[in-house]
């Protein structure tokens, strides 16, 4: 099922067959639901192909989008590790397909093999600390800073021109929103100023950041702003 070219066990060296054998292959249609909120399964999914979209809920409700994965990442691992029931929603973007693999193979091969366990803590550790960081960019920051982050994140540098960075395919002013907790009108009124100010670019294929290091030094003098008004009592 060609786990090898999964992030977590890449040029590790391992003989994967054993446990690809207990495991097996899913496949899902665009909008199918792989994980919901409260779900009691503990499988873990190994995307092969195709893309899925996590969500969290809050207690009123709200949905807030905290990840796109791709293939060569995986999901569901929390559950594996603890039994507690799944806390995020995993919807599929496009077609694909998944290894499933049951909770106690997934802790066999993690804990016999301490390379694969060294490697999944430090995604782990990568993971709260991007949590961490939106955390704090959602308590202290007003809705323009967390616009100019979250477009930092999920942009990669402009292969074609230097200093530029590009988000392809441009981000649906929805999808936006939902990631960093606001209305689609709030993103819509934020881009219109962004690209009169020469900071965004959009065409049809991307949304450029034109000027990223502006945007940086924004979100960093919001951040020193709220660190030099001290704690709110």
């Amino acid at each position: 099922m060609r786990l090898s070219g999964v992030q977590l066990f890449k040029d590790l060296g391992i003989d994967l067959a054993p446990y690809e054998a207990r495991a097996h292959l899913r496949r899902f249609d665009p909008e199918e639901i792989l994980l919901d909120f409260d779900d009691l399964s503990t499988d873990v999914y190994f995307l092969l192909a195709g893309e899925v979209r996590v969500l969290m809920r809050t207690a009123s409700g709200k949905e807030v989008i905290l990840d796109e994965m791709k293939s060569g990442e995986l999901f569901g691992e929390l559950a594996a590790l603890d039994g507690i029931k799944r806390s995020a929603n995993v919807t599929a973007l496009t077609k694909g397909e998944a290894c499933v693999m049951p909770a106690a193979v997934f802790r066999e091969l993690l804990f016999s093999n301490a390379k694969v366990a060294e490697r999944l803590f430090c995604l782990m550790a990568s993971r709260i600390r991007e949590l961490n960081a939106r955390f704090v960019e959602q308590t202290v920051l007003d809705l323009r800073h967390r616009l100019y982050s979250e477009l930092l994140r999920l942009s990669v540098p402009r292969s074609d021109r230097m200093g530029e960075r590009v988000i392809t395919p441009p981000p649906f002013h929805h999808i936006i929103a939902a990631r960093i907790g606001c209305r689609r009108e709030q993103v819509t009124r934020e881009f219109t100023m962004m690209s009169q100010e020469g900071l965004i670019e959009r065409t049809r294929g991307a949304l450029i950041l034109l000027q990223p290091e502006v945007l940086r030094a924004r979100v960093a003098e919001a951040l020193r702003e709220d660190a030099w008004r001290g704690p709110r009592h």
